[in-house]
């Protein structure tokens, strides 16, 4: 049997997910992706920054998640999703199809990253995707925060 690393397996995941996502994006396929059912207790937070706080133009955003787990993209595990960090966004991308570019995505099941951001307010959001980047009916979505980078 073959040994895999860490990073080619990762790298397998993420192929994978990027294949199925491009996929459920084929206007010539006559398949219909149903989204993942999420628990009607489950929430996505932001943990820190806190809502109306000022940072620096690098900084640290952690994700917080209850009444589901974090999983990465391309398993198909209940009540488990990955999350999606939106940046002053207008509106939640399309609730009926898999994410695209609007959203950055977390598809290794990551839990923070570091942004670097232009100084001036900006939005922060979450949203939960299921293994195929779909969001979960119902959606899993965080309240929006406001951030000021100096």
């Amino acid at each position: 049997m073959k040994k895999y690393t860490k990073l080619s397996l990762l790298a397998l995941i993420l192929t994978t997910a990027s294949v199925s996502s491009s996929y459920a994006h084929d206007s010539n396929s006559n398949t219909v992706m149903k989204a993942s059912t999420a628990p009607e207790n489950a929430s996505v937070y932001i943990i820190s920054p806190q809502d109306g706080a000022t940072v620096g133009e690098t900084f640290t955003i952690k994700f917080g998640l209850q009444g589901m787990g974090v999983s990465p993209a391309g398993f198909d595990k209940k009540n488990t999703g990955h999350h999606h960090l939106l940046v002053d966004g207008k509106k939640l991308p399309a609730l009926d199809k898999p994410m695209g570019g609007e959203v950055k995505h977390f598809g290794g099941g990551q839990t923070q990253t570091e942004v670097t951001l232009a100084k001036g307010k900006h939005t922060l959001q979450l949203i939960l995707g299921d293994h195929k980047h779909m969001p979960h009916s119902p959606a899993v979505v965080s309240k929006k925060i406001t951030v000021t980078v100096k």
